[in-house]
């Protein structure tokens, strides 16, 4: 059943994940941190898991969720860059699928062979997600912990980027 509406209960799990990104930059202590971050990668699963046993899938719903994801992970990557817990360029390694994808998306609308091709999610895209979700709460447990986080970050979504990359190419239509 494909609805294209705001209010079902899977786009709400999705949506509540922009109320846990305001949250965190103003919780300051560990543990609360710790439990957004963990709320967060909950929403993440659910949203996904109550669409599919509810059968509400919808356009909207497959721009919320990762609409959602990307601005919990700014955010809480943001904060870590400015609190000094993370470098620039741990900061841009860490958020550099998220701009190729925007970058992506951009240019597949701009050119005329590319305006075709669907932005579908895929299974490098969920693992780097899911990894960002993994890498913020060790960095916040342990800063030793970021080097070896951010880097496993970078390596899948350089993959990811890759990957995305020979899909939208093989899509592209013959102008």
């Amino acid at each position: 059943m494909e609805r294209d509406t705001l209010a079902t209960l899977p786009n709400a799990i999705s949506l509540s994940r922009l109320f846990l990104a305001a949250l965190f930059p103003v919780v300051h202590a560990h543990d609360l941190r710790l439990l957004i971050l963990a709320a967060a990668g909950l929403t993440d699963f659910l949203d996904g898991w109550v669409a599919r046993r509810r059968h509400q899938f919808s356009r909207v719903g497959a721009l919320i969720d990762p609409f959602a994801d990307r601005i919990f992970v700014f955010v809480a990557i943001c904060t870590l860059l400015l609190e000094g817990r993370v470098t620039t360029l741990q900061y841009f390694i860490f958020i550099m699928r998220d701009v190729a994808t925007a970058g992506a998306f951009v240019i597949a609308r701009s050119v005329a062979s590319l305006r075709g091709a669907t932005f579908k999610a895929r299974f490098s895209g969920k693992l780097a997600t899911v990894l960002q979700l993994v890498a913020l709460p060790a960095i916040v447990v342990d800063e030793r912990t970021t080097p070896w986080a951010v880097s496993v970050v970078g390596l899948v979504s350089l993959f990811s980027i890759v990957d995305y990359t020979v899909v939208l190419w093989r899509a592209r239509t013959r102008a």
